[in-house]
């Protein structure tokens, strides 16, 4: 009888794939990609076995047509167990049987999705012919641990093999299959340029920006970071911090590292890991412009896939597009949240990615913005990257967090620059004055004194409120991010013009305008928040360095309506603590003090979830959570609803389209610049009004155009105002 592992419509079987050519092949793959972390043996032994459970007269007959289900992953975990026995059988295990419905719990036998309960089940269609047609497995005497844990991470080390194994088996499994049933798309894929052309590429392009560059103090501290970023490439993969103020052009000196240190050892991408999109999407801009559009992908909610009449451009994008799904290409700008949650998932679509992160340089950009409620579990995840998977990661950020701590002797930092303090020096462009406690009025009449100034506060009724006091003063504006992001780029726009010819200006703003927006006032005001807040509302003042110094006012609100609450206000706490004790709360040692006492007094909070115990409780058993980790790993909490504002004629037509598509999912990417993300709530609230409308199930539009104000966005009555204005998805 001949086994096959696909099907096409042909019913004479033609185009059919053989289930043993699509073993072979899954196991070469999967081998090939697990060899980079020296586990191409585990790779082959799973390829080969994920499928074994097609061997069955069942599963043949649901491919001729048969309306059946057939549980096919089952049967090559149970082969696994008894191969190579309870240890090294229970980690293949887990990804065979996890290969399509995601790694499961080792669980009980009472729950049926468990392993335990799998590897027990009796009920599964008889595939023992697969001993006549396999016969080139390993030996278990030959498959070794391919990994070293530290001391004190057994359990979360050999769950992160699993992981990594995982990724190499499903992704294998998944191209192989493309490869039959989805040729074209097959052909689309791969031929990116290595990394050495790329760092051609940057060199020239460093060359000739320098040699126009006017030789000023600045320009020369910047070639002198550049140049020590390229020396420090030499070093072995390992775990590095990156010290650089603002405006020390940390952006390319980066990237220059990164590919120099991925040629000179080896490695195959870069990798940035970047809090807001609105730096992923400068950064990534910086990278096309540079490497080429065909080389850089960038991934995350907001990016659109546009195309454009070139039928060469229409060619990249669907390319990326593929690209997105395993991170194959040579650069790659994330999210944390996208970084970090598929670290953890357990999922084939999120986990599919993972193996390529192994022999890379992962660049974690504004690195002081680590996810502070998973910070133990993301750092441990690093440290293996580097550990075990011959991955540099580097640690960059202006405001260094206090890390040592969490961090293996072992595998301490090596900081790229030579002397972090001076650099601060150099580039102060800032000082820094606390004002105290302030009402309202004492704020407006200060601002209303400056003709370019930029106010940041902590909720979002603040900003409308003392907006609302100033806003009939000539050049006031508002930003929040009850903004649909066509409506604040519009606006940040015209305060970018306003400033830059010279014209009266001034900004109410909640914290987003802290991320990474580009953009250059003589004076900010910042109500009292954590320190690293404060350094990047700091950031917005004198950016550019075109007076002596900015001056940057820091205010504690008498007002209800200014208190901030949870994470804001223990933050906010502790930088009282840092502003009364040192006269510059920006310098590194009041950086390093500040998350030093914040970190210490979070204490367990720096792992809400308990994923690290409950990756090390059972480690000797083998009996991980995946799936419950997964569920619980959530850097932003499902609790927020996603609002279409028709902002413009373009929004218009999409939400028309939406109507009447046949896959209306697929415009889900196009409505990201028109969305508003809001809490429960308030979309009850929004709703029991009649002021949303729900089409096709999916998208919920603004029926109301009168809850939309276009200055401040999105206005809902009596809403809670809460402090969560800081995208970072």
């Amino acid at each position: 009888m001949e086994y096959y592992a696909h099907s096409t419509d042909n019913s004479d079987k033609i185009g059919w794939q053989k289930l043993t050519d699509h073993l072979e092949s899954v196991a070469e793959r999967s081998s090939y990609y697990a060899k980079k972390f020296n586990a191409e043996k585990w790779g082959y032994v799973i390829g080969l076995l994920h499928d074994v459970g097609k061997f069955s007269e069942e599963f043949q007959q649901r491919l001729e047509g048969a309306n059946i289900k057939v549980d096919h992953s089952t049967a090559g975990a149970k082969v696994a167990v008894e191969i190579y026995g309870k240890a090294l059988g229970s980690i293949l295990a887990y990804i065979i049987a996890g290969h399509h419905s995601g790694l499961p719990d080792y669980g009980s036998k009472a729950d049926q999705t468990t392993l335990l309960a799998r590897l027990k089940k009796k009920n599964i269609p008889d595939y023992s012919t697969y001993k006549a047609e396999i016969c080139t497995l390993i030996e278990p005497r030959d498959l070794n641990i391919p990994i070293k844990p530290l001391p004190g991470y057994m359990g979360f080390s050999v769950s992160f093999l699993i992981r990594m194994l995982y990724s190499c088996l499903v992704d294998a499994d998944f191209l192989d299959t493309e490869s039959v049933l989805s040729l074209e798309n097959t052909l689309k894929r791969g031929g990116y340029p290595k990394v050495e052309n790329l760092l051609n590429k940057l060199d020239k392009y460093l060359e000739d920006i320098c040699s126009c560059a006017p030789r000023t103090k600045i320009n020369q501290y910047r070639t002198e970071i550049l140049e020590e970023c390229r020396e420090k490439a030499k070093e072995p993969v390992q775990l590095f911090t990156l010290t650089v103020p603002t405006g020390g052009g940390k952006t390319l000196s980066s990237l220059a590292f990164a590919l120099k240190h991925a040629k000179l050892h080896g490695l195959e991408r870069v990798i940035y890991v970047i809090p807001y999109t609105s730096i992923i999407e400068q950064n990534a801009n910086v990278f096309r412009k540079v490497l080429g559009i065909d080389t850089v992908l960038e991934h995350h909610s907001n990016f659109q896939y546009l195309n454009n009449d070139s039928e060469e451009y229409i060619g990249v994008m669907q390319k990326l597009r593929l690209s997105a799904e395993n991170w194959d290409t040579p650069v790659i700008v994330t999210t944390n949240v996208q970084f970090f949650e598929s670290l953890f998932s357990n999922r084939s679509s999120k986990c599919r990615k993972l193996h390529n992160l192994s022999k890379s340089v992962i660049i974690l950009d504004e690195a002081q913005m680590l996810p502070v409620d998973y910070l133990k579990p993301c750092l441990a995840a690093l440290v293996e990257l580097t550990t075990n998977y011959g991955t540099s990661v580097v640690l960059c950020s202006a405001t260094q967090p206090a890390l040592t701590e969490f961090i293996p002797e072992k595998v301490k930092p090596l900081e790229i620059t030579q002397s972090p303090e001076q650099l601060y020096q150099r580039f102060c462009r800032v000082s820094v004055k606390n004002l105290g406690e302030c009402d309202d009025k004492k704020i407006v009449d200060m601002l209303l004194k400056y003709e370019q100034v930029l106010c940041i506060v902590n909720t979002r009724k603040h900003a409308q409120i003392l907006y609302k006091d100033i806003k009939e003063s000539k050049g006031t504006f508002h930003l929040s991010a009850r903004m649909c992001p066509v409506h604040r780029t519009e606006k940040l726009n015209r305060i970018k013009e306003t400033l830059e010819n010279g014209n009266v200006c001034r900004v109410i703003s909640t914290q987003l305008i802290e991320a990474g927006v580009d953009i250059d006032f003589h004076y900010v005001f910042r109500s009292l928040a954590g320190i690293d807040s404060i350094a990047q509302a700091a950031g917005r003042c004198n950016r550019e360095g075109k007076r002596l110094s900015g001056e940057v006012f820091i205010f504690k609100s008498t007002e209800k309506h200014g208190q901030s609450k949870g994470w804001l206000s223990r933050t906010a706490t502790v930088a009282e603590m840092i502003l009364r004790n040192y006269s510059d709360p920006l310098s590194l040692k009041a950086v390093e003090r500040y998350f030093e006492i914040l970190y210490d007094i979070e204490g367990d909070g720096l792992d809400k979830k308990r994923i690290m115990n409950q990756l090390k409780e059972d480690a000797t058993s083998l009996g991980f959570p995946f799936l419950k980790v997964a569920n619980e790993f959530r850097i932003i909490e499902n609790d927020m609803y996603s609002i279409i504002v028709p902002y413009d004629e373009r929004c218009i037509k999409l939400i028309d389209e939406a109507r009447w598509n046949s896959y209306p999912a697929g415009l889900m990417r196009q409505f990201q610049p028109y969305t508003v993300s809001i809490y429960h709530f308030e979309f009850m609230k929004l709703l029991d009004n009649r002021q949303i409308e729900t089409i096709n199930g999916i998208f919920h539009v603004l029926s109301d155009r009168s809850c939309y104000d276009s200055e401040v966005g999105l206005v809902i009555e009596e809403s809670q105002y809460t402090n969560d204005d800081i995208l970072i998805f």
